[in-house]
């Protein structure tokens, strides 16, 4: 999956039974303890993601608006895909450098962690939602009650990406 490919980068070894390359040690600590390392295109390829999800979301409802509720199902699942690689960079590489980088401020990493909840919280929502029509078929007599929750639902992704991209990335730098 490109996805992947692009946040994931290394290479698989030819042969299972050839041993484990040896890990470079930390540039700040020689100690065996394993961190995230900042990526200095990483706020740009989230961004980036963001873009495209909010793409694929509103390319759903323009879908619905227009009577087309076939493409429903698939659209649906390529965003829930979409999304879901998304959030495990944001939460396994970003999340967790801004909490590393922060350890000593307990006053932001309390704030960071309030944030990370709250995120994950909306992320939730915004599941909850597409495996809900994953598995019910939008027709004409429910489609009010799908728009309806397709609208409360891009809310929150909106102030999901907002909170992000506002107050969040911000805090992503070297440390």
């Amino acid at each position: 999956m490109k996805i992947f490919s692009k946040w994931f980068k290394g290479k698989k070894t030819a042969a299972a039974h050839q041993p484990a390359p040896q890990r470079a040690s930390s540039d700040t600590s020689q100690s065996s303890t394993r961190s995230i390392r900042y990526d200095p295109e990483l706020v740009g390829n989230l961004r980036e993601d963001h873009k495209q999800l909010v793409a694929m979301y509103k390319a759903l409802g323009d879908d619905v608006r227009a009577g087309v509720y076939t493409k429903i199902p698939h659209a649906l699942l390529a965003f829930k895909t979409r999304l879901d690689a998304h959030l495990l960079i944001e939460n396994v590489r970003f999340y967790v450098y801004l909490e590393q980088s922060m350890a000593d401020d307990h006053e932001n990493l309390a704030l960071i962690r309030g944030f990370r909840s709250e995120m994950n919280k909306i992320a939730r929502g915004v599941v909850e939602f597409v495996r809900r029509y994953q598995s019910t078929t939008v027709t004409t007599d429910n489609v009010d009650t799908f728009i309806e929750e397709y609208g409360a639902v891009g809310t929150l992704l909106a102030m999901r990406i907002e909170h992000e991209e506002s107050n969040l990335y911000t805090l992503y730098h070297p440390h």
